[in-house]
């Protein structure tokens, strides 16, 4: 027989581990050639590290040197931590991936590199553990995600968006834009900085020097949700523009409305006003280092401060003003406090209500007598009604 290649892999789910720390790795079924089936345990920063290695090898078809020619899937680069969502989320991803992958010409599918990450480690055989921790929990795919996994013929698309103005990057991390490049957008965090593709350049990009190419409006923002959602300041900020607001470290406020470009539209008390995500944390959870460094990054840039904006749209991207936040919200407080008043005034009344036009308790209906006892007490007349 000739050398070893896999005519199939697919994504099983994935382990959540406890040792030699807390970690995800997925679970994957192999099928060989020689029709045998291996499952083995992957980490994605492994994963990642071979997508990287993979692309290297295969410039033309990676895109490198012509983005029209690329054929090897995108795969979105690790975030700086990969809790249970991100892992569970990043699933349908992945699998169209190895599905992808596995349906390229022969000459990636079946190369050394693919073959030897695939194949069974002693780890795959003998995972570490330790049962005085905590037995590794496991998370399998939903059987209908398998099913539809059949239906993918090409490789998984990522959005396209262009730059409105040129950015000078800051940091190492970030990737610097022209006017009207057009760059793949790989991740959306939701404090306004994304991660981009230009080429063989990847990046941090500020979300507010993107736009969408089918319009101006972004599709995926939010309804404002004038209920709000309790958060907790975890950096000071202090205001620049006249719409922002400026919190110290500690305070309680209430998101009303959650923006793509990282800056959400916040409530303190009946003050509403911009805010940076990124120094916002949600109500009890549990702060960790990784969101601590990020917050120790400069807050992306806004839209309205960018100078020299070239879009290629008609129209302006449509917003909400202050006014209108604040005058929603305010109808939405007071009418809160007007239900709850309601409420009490309703409770007040049922307990002062006299006791004579109280509803006087009702007889207990007796129980239908049974056939058997009709037939022997009942007359003829009754007892024919029932038969």
């Amino acid at each position: 027989m000739g050398d070893a290649f896999i005519r199939h892999i697919e994504l099983l789910g994935y382990e959540k581990r406890f040792f030699p720390s807390q970690h995800y790795v997925y679970m994957f079924l192999v099928k060989w050639n020689d029709l045998s089936e291996k499952v083995v345990y992957r980490r994605f920063t492994e994963i990642y590290e071979f997508h990287k290695a993979l692309k290297e090898m295969f410039p033309i078809e990676s895109g490198d040197i012509n983005i029209e020619n690329r054929i090897i899937p995108h795969l979105p680069a690790p975030k700086w931590f990969d809790g249970q969502r991100s892992t569970e989320n990043r699933q349908g991803t992945l699998a169209e991936y190895c599905y992808t992958l596995v349906n390229l010409p022969h000459k990636i599918s079946r190369c050394l590199h693919v073959v030897n990450f695939f194949k069974v480690r002693h780890d795959d055989m003998n995972p570490v553990t330790d049962s005085q921790i905590k037995k590794p929990e496991v998370f399998l795919l939903p059987k209908d995600s398998k099913k539809n996994l059949t239906d993918i013929t090409g490789p998984i698309v990522l959005q396209t968006y262009r730059a409105i103005a040129d950015y000078e990057k800051s940091s190492t991390s970030e990737m610097a834009l022209k006017a009207g490049d057009m760059v793949d957008v790989v991740e959306k965090s939701e404090n306004g900085w994304w991660f981009c593709q230009l080429k063989n350049k990847r990046g941090w990009v500020p979300a507010a020097y993107l736009e969408p190419m089918d319009g101006p409006d972004e599709s995926e923002e939010q309804e404002p949700n004038y209920a709000g959602e309790a958060y907790v300041v975890q950096k000071s900020y202090t205001a620049v523009e006249e719409d922002e607001l400026t919190l110290k470290e500690g305070d309680t406020i209430e998101v009303i409305h959650k923006l793509l470009d990282g800056w959400w539209v916040i409530r303190k008390d009946e003050t509403t006003g911009y805010y940076p995500a990124m120094y916002l944390q949600k109500a009890g959870e549990v702060n960790t280092s990784v969101k601590s460094g990020l917050r120790n990054r400069g807050a992306p840039p806004r839209r309205s401060t960018i100078r020299n904006v070239k879009s290629i749209h008609k129209q302006s991207r449509k917003q909400i003003s202050q006014e209108t936040y604040r005058r929603n919200s305010r109808k939405y407080i007071q009418h809160q406090r007007r239900m709850r008043g309601h409420s009490h005034s309703s409770v007040i009344i049922e307990k002062n209500e006299p006791e004579d036009n109280k509803p006087k308790a009702q007889p207990a209906v007796p129980p239908r007598p049974s056939k058997d006892l009709i037939l022997n007490r009942c007359t003829e007349s009754t007892w024919r009604k029932i038969l």
